[in-house]
């Protein structure tokens, strides 16, 4: 019986062990699919903001002009990158033209 007992209880843990497991793949696929879906939902907004000739005012990112003020563009993309949670691409586009429209 208390083989049994045992058997049936370490049974149980390698279930909710495996049940876990599971759970944590499937949030990590939802947050992917829903970081794909906002890219995408951002792309085309870009594309309707382009297409209008609408200019967007970029938030004031203080700490990322000063570094883009130092030549410190590595840094200053790192710091757009914490500010915003933008891809390293993005945030390297971002510094760039934020430069490029100071004239740097």
């Amino acid at each position: 019986m208390e083989i049994f007992v045992t058997t049936a209880l370490a049974l149980l843990l390698v279930g909710l062990v495996m049940l876990g497991m599971a759970s944590a793949s499937n949030s990590r696929r939802e947050q992917l699919r829903t970081a794909s879906r906002l890219s995408a939902i951002e792309s085309k907004l870009d594309a309707v903001v382009a297409h209008l000739g609408i200019t967007v005012q970029e938030r004031e990112l203080p700490e990322v002009l000063r570094l883009i003020r130092e030549d410190k563009r590595i840094e200053a993309v790192r710091a757009y990158r914490n500010e915003t949670g933008s891809s390293l691409l993005e945030a390297k586009n971002a510094v760039d033209a934020i430069a490029a429209r100071l004239g740097l």
